[in-house]
């Protein structure tokens, strides 16, 4: 069996994950886990936040990522995370376990962009494509907007409960303005090698 390893990539919606996530998985033999692989489907039968979607969709990625352990998979999963929440910070903590209690390398990689920059990634074919919920733009705009009040990146100056985690496990940082996904990835996978 390979050696598996995980690979968090989190931040705030439309920050990149799913462009450099994908850029990453094509440079390395990471297979791509998105948040929305689970959300959509869920979407589709249950509706969004329904107690039938929340607990499905918390169970299978669950599932996947302790069969991923298992069977030695380099993983990489894309995940939007409020930082300030102590039951998110659990959460995580549990859906990292298959792999951080064998052992196995956990690695969180941030990635930061401004709204203005996100708004404008929010309208993206390849993210309209892959996400049907965020078709409609007048809804997902305003959803940008509504998560604001949430901590989704890192900040020296602010405590979070998400800090002890992060403490734990390889994190890096990273600005994601840019148009080409490919300079980030880049970074991420020279980063993941230096392990």
């Amino acid at each position: 069996m390979d050696r598996g390893e995980l690979v968090v990539l989190f931040g705030p919606p439309a920050v990149g994950k799913m462009t450099v996530g994908r850029a990453v998985c094509d440079r390395t033999d990471f297979r791509l886990f998105l948040n929305h692989d689970t959300i959509e489907p869920l979407i589709r039968i249950f509706g969004f936040g329904t107690p039938a979607f929340r607990t499905l969709n918390s169970e299978f990625r669950h599932r996947i990522v302790e069969e991923a352990a298992a069977s030695g998979t380099q993983l990489l999963f894309t995940l939007m995370w409020d930082l300030q929440e102590p039951e998110s910070a659990r959460w995580v903590r549990t859906l990292i376990a298959p792999y951080a209690d064998t052992g196995l390398p956990v690695s969180f990689v941030e990635l930061v962009a401004d709204l203005d920059t996100r708004l404008g990634r929010n309208r993206g074919e390849d993210r309209l494509l892959a996400k049907p919920t965020k078709r409609d733009l007048e809804w997902s705009d305003a959803h940008l907007h509504e998560c604001e009040v949430n901590v989704m990146n890192t900040d020296p100056d602010l405590s979070t409960p998400a800090d002890a985690l992060l403490s734990e496990h390889r994190h890096l940082r990273l600005d994601n303005h840019g148009s080409d996904p490919g300079p980030v990835a880049e970074q991420i996978v020279a980063w993941l090698a230096r392990n």
